[in-house]
């Protein structure tokens, strides 16, 4: 056997060597990196983002459920779409998610398309011709209601992190001393998908009386551990940046921006499907001549940096944490003691949908809401499946699907019970004991 020899003279010395391991070190830097470090984090205006809203003030003190809170005074800020009827019979309330402002649709006081844009109008699945809506934004936020970037009249300063823990109870009342301004009794229907089918829940539950019927989309009876975990997660990243200061950022010249983008980045993970990023992004590279590096690289990261960015001048990071929280609070059985008992406050029509793709919401959590309310005596319920590929996020996107199914259930007068219509589904799951 010929023995291979290796040349001594061909080995290069130490310091050659690391002469050319770092001869390159210009190209191998990771621009996108250092870039981090000099932006600069300005806070967002948005409380004076002008989205055309109308703001009902309530002057009293408003107690939240959750250890003692209180606000001295709380303020709603709604939009509405349609015309209010004389006997106030025909009141919709839409109620939005975890970012949504009260802008829902375009009008003449703001012309930009709005949240549910395509799905509300004359003729669409919430038609103005026939029925008044009303959205508003969630208490807690940033676009018009209190919320923690809100002015305390007590301090004259920010609440930030003085503002009290609230639950989806204590934005449900807000939404119904609203209802009360405006001098209706009794909601046609009300509307809500994800955070907001959460809300629509409580509506019915807290007020039987004053619900005429229920559409919940895309949510659940009570927060489980995976959407809880995730939501952690995204508070983490705010709150471990250096810029959040406790929540005391507002008119410094530090904003937590890095965070808050990392957190709707992750946030993100869970309102899409992995479906549709293999028919839309597929392994594509972002520049098919550059070479690797830690930077983005493929399209998928490239897009979770933009939704980043969308989202870190938009919503107060620290009404991303309250609102999350409120969430993770959430289960419809607390305030009642048993599950059953929530649920059989519910005698009116509802309506659940669920999307196979839902991985934050998984329709199992939807199907398991359809079926307890059933078994708490509830024979007015339809529950709806859809197979799609735009997982949590197609009740913003799927007209055909979710729009025809809540025009249909409003509009009718929901004399088939118990209706069951769904796609293929491979997640067998017992029904809740309760």
């Amino acid at each position: 056997m010929k023995k291979r020899t290796i040349s001594q003279t061909a080995e290069p010395s130490p310091q050659a060597f690391q002469s050319k391991l770092f001869s390159n070190i210009d190209q191998t830097q990771f621009p996108c990196i250092a870039q981090l470090n000099t932006n600069i984090d300005v806070e967002p205006a948005y409380q004076s983002v002008v989205t055309g809203y109308k703001t009902f003030k309530y002057s009293k003190p408003f107690y939240v459920r959750e250890n003692d809170g209180v606000l001295p005074e709380v303020t709603v800020a709604y939009e509405t779409y349609g015309e209010l009827n004389e006997q106030k019979n025909n009141a919709v309330l839409l109620q939005g998610g975890l970012s949504a402002s009260s802008h829902a649709r375009s009008h003449p006081d703001n012309e930009e398309p709005g949240w549910w844009e395509k799905f509300i109008g004359p003729g669409r699945a919430l038609d103005t011709d026939k029925y008044f809506i009303i959205c508003t934004n969630n208490i807690g936020s940033c676009y018009g209601s209190t919320g923690p970037s809100s002015i305390n009249p007590i301090t004259n300063d920010h609440y930030a992190t003085s503002f009290p823990i609230i639950t989806i109870q204590d934005m449900v009342n807000a939404q119904f001393l609203l209802l009360d301004h405006l001098g209706i009794e009794k909601l046609h229907a009300a509307v809500g998908s994800s955070l907001g089918g959460m809300l629509s829940l409580a509506s019915a539950a807290f007020h039987p009386e004053r619900v005429g019927r229920l559409v919940s989309i895309s949510s659940c009876m009570r927060s489980h551990p995976s959407s809880i975990a995730m939501r952690y997660l995204q508070r983490k990243a705010i709150v471990t940046d250096p810029n959040w200061q406790q929540g005391r950022y507002y008119n410094t010249d530090k904003y937590p921006k890095l965070g808050t983008k990392l957190a709707r980045e992750i946030a993100t993970l869970t309102y899409r499907s992995g479906p549709e990023w293999d028919q839309r992004f597929n392994r594509r590279k972002i520049d098919e001549n550059a070479k690797p590096s830690l930077c983005p690289y493929f399209q998928i990261e490239s897009y979770l940096d933009h939704q980043g960015e969308l989202f870190s001048t938009k919503l107060d990071p620290n009404s991303l944490l309250y609102i999350s929280r409120a969430m993770d609070l959430f289960d419809l059985s607390e305030p009642f003691g048993t599950m059953k008992k929530a649920l059989a406050r519910i005698q009116i029509p509802v309506m659940v949908i669920g999307v196979q793709t839902d991985i934050l919401f998984p329709c199992w959590q939807q199907k398991e809401l359809a079926d307890c309310l059933q078994d708490a005596g509830n024979q007015g319920v339809s529950y709806y499946e859809l197979n799609s590929l735009y997982g949590h996020d197609t009740f913003l996107l799927d007209l055909n699907g979710v729009g025809a199914g809540v025009k249909g259930f409003i509009e009718t007068d929901n004399s088939e019970k118990g209706r069951v219509v769904k796609g293929r589904n491979d997640h067998n799951r017992d029904r809740m004991s309760f």
